[in-house]
């Protein structure tokens, strides 16, 4: 279907960056390509950049922010930049001047402010761009590879002119992210040479990671065209966990195998058009240079008889979360995860399965990739149970001419170009569509709401910090809507409010959903749930691939519900779409 990624005949720039959503394979993907450049007698240099990296377990070595040789491959060198390390000194070198000489609130609401997505990915940059500029780093290795690039919001960022200005430190517009790029003017000309070395296709090959799955590609088309535009032109795609076969008898395998199939026939256009390789689906954890190596020699290696025996682990399913809710009359729900995870399916199957139960249901996404429509694919419902979606484009869109609107008459047209761009941040995005869903949960008193894909901790504290101290500080979100107000300390009831954190057993789903919980703590929220989807080990399958897999989910499994949560429930992958009320149904049969 697609040719093989085989590093030794594609990568011919001294640069490589490997970008994608959480848990598509970035991080394997690039110590196997490190391990093949550095076989082959190539001088390596590999560097992550991820703030749930687990670089050090693919490579079974201890490593810090320092290259450092590894002993089982010569010629290969690895680091692993920890963004919030960076993140944590960058704030604490831009608040620093002002403790003592503001009030703490104000102080407290600058940390806060600076405590999101985008300052860890400017920090990000900033660390891996010390590399770059440092010349006796750049001849001392053929080939550089960094795990997790810079998107292409933070690239525009750092390309407009107003991102060095000093009305930063003045401006008092409602946008959400200007924080973090207010301490980066010192660095202009370094980060002019790093962003002329992105974009020159003779230095620097992007490769965008994505899994054979529906939002995944959708995430990888989404970042193509973004980095197209700002003119990182080689680009290549590889479509990780590609399964080569499978079992006609088995319901499992003949499932999986067609829903990747259908999902890379619906590829949208501009996709296509990117150079795509891919690598196999396999049975064995990739960790361990021995396992990275057979990785492009497309082993997929049978589980055998003893990695399928030993204990078995026991816990609960959706029903017992379901019964939970419904007993304990829990008026508000939230689904929480990272994308591709499955969270709109499980909020979807919570909603019906909280109406078999003789509730009344509100059932709201914002979901793009997966919307309720697609879910239910105009199925008959149950009159319990009401839909509706909230369009993220279209409440970032109103949300950005409220705030330039505040702000059009006192900047120039330099300035508003900053602004805009900023306001295309993720933060600004959750911002608005949280105060679309504050409105749906006010309208609906007398309904249980499910939400799927619920705001982060981070933005929680910044919209409750705004809330009290927006007068005094000059960096606000703006004016905060009733339906805000009365909705933050709702979320913060665990007798009305409960969220589900949903999840892959795999090493960074569940790394980034602890991430998420530990997000969400700060703001006082506990999520009271975890869900394991999607888990082969919770299936019957026979296919020995599959086996395998499922085996190595065990630790995961063990780490999410020992670790991680007091109450943690497993669905396995189901061997049929499921889409339509009757089919959401079979979750809770």
């Amino acid at each position: 279907m697609f040719q093989s990624f085989n590093p030794k005949m594609i990568v011919n720039t001294k640069f490589l960056f490997l970008t994608g959503k959480g848990g598509v394979g970035k991080t394997s993907t690039a110590c196997a390509t490190a391990v093949a450049l550095a076989d082959e007698g190539k001088k390596v240099l590999l560097v992550s950049t991820d703030p749930a990296s687990n670089l050090q377990d693919v490579l079974e070595v201890g490593l810090t922010n320092t290259p450092m040789p590894i002993q089982s491959v010569p010629n290969l060198y690895a680091c692993n930049l920890d963004p919030e390390e960076a993140a944590k000194a960058y704030r604490d070198r831009i608040i620093g001047p002002y403790r003592g000489k503001l009030p703490d609130a104000v102080v407290a609401t600058m940390e806060e402010q600076l405590s999101g997505a985008c300052t860890v990915e400017i920090a990000a940059f900033d660390e891996f761009t010390n590399l770059l500029a440092d010349p006796n780093v750049v001849s001392a290795y053929e080939h550089i590879i960094f795990d997790t690039a810079p998107t292409g919001h933070t690239l525009r960022l750092l390309q407009l002119p107003t991102a060095w200005s000093g009305f930063l430190e003045e401006n008092t517009h409602g946008s959400s992210c200007l924080g973090p790029l207010s301490g980066l003017s010192e660095k202009k000309q370094i980060y002019s040479i790093t962003m002329d070395a992105l974009s020159d296709s003779t230095k620097t090959t992007l490769i965008l990671v994505a899994r054979p799955d529906e939002s995944s590609l959708l995430e990888a088309n989404r970042a193509s065209k973004e980095l197209k535009e700002i003119g990182i032109s080689n680009r290549a795609l590889i479509i990780n966990g590609l399964m080569q076969s499978y079992l006609p008898d088995d319901k499992v395998s003949s499932a999986f195998y067609e829903r990747q199939r259908n999902a890379i026939k619906q590829m949208q256009n501009d996709l296509k058009q990117v150079v795509t390789y891919s690598l196999p689906f396999v049975s064995y954890s990739l960790t361990g240079v021995q396992n990275l190596r057979f990785l492009f020699k497309q082993y997929t290696m049978q589980a055998t008889q003893s990695e399928v025996e030993g204990n078995t682990i026991s816990l609960p399913t959706l029903n017992k979360v379901i019964e939970d809710f419904s007993l304990n009359n829990t008026r508000v729900i939230f689904t929480m995860g990272k994308g591709g995870v499955g969270k709109t399916t499980m909020a979807s199957a919570i909603a019906v399965g909280l109406v078999e139960k003789g509730h009344k249901v509100h059932l709201t996404t914002t979901d793009p990739a997966a919307h309720l429509e697609f879910v239910f694919q105009k199925s008959e419902l149950n009159e319990q149970l009401t839909i509706s979606r909230i369009n993220p484009t279209e409440e970032v869109k109103a949300y950005k001419a409220e705030v330039l609107s505040k702000v059009s008459n006192d900047l120039d047209e330099e300035a508003l170009a900053y602004i805009e761009e900023d306001l295309n941040s993720p933060c600004t995005e959750e911002i608005a569509v949280f105060r679309a869903f504050a409105e749906v949960v006010a309208r609906s008193k007398d309904e249980i709401v499910v939400i799927d894909t619920a705001p982060t901790g981070h933005t929680l504290l910044l919209l409750d910090a705004a809330q009290s101290y927006h007068k005094e500080l000059a960096r606000s979100t703006g004016e905060i809507p009733e339906s805000v107000k009365t909705l933050l300390p709702r979320l913060r009831n665990p007798k009305e409010t409960s969220v589900v954190i949903v999840t892959l057993a795999e090493a960074t789903p569940v790394l980034e959903a602890s991430r998420l919980q530990e997000d969400l703590n700060r703001a006082d929220i506990t999520p009271k749930w975890w869900l394991i989807n999607q888990s082969l080990y919770a299936t019957e399958t026979k296919d020995p691939i599959l086996k395998g897999r499922a085996e190595a989910e065990k630790g995961w499994i063990n780490k999410v519900s020992t670790e991680l949560t007091e109450k943690c429930a497993i669905v396995p992958l189901m061997s049929e779409e499921n889409k339509g009320y009757k089919q959401l149904k079979k979750f809770i049969d």
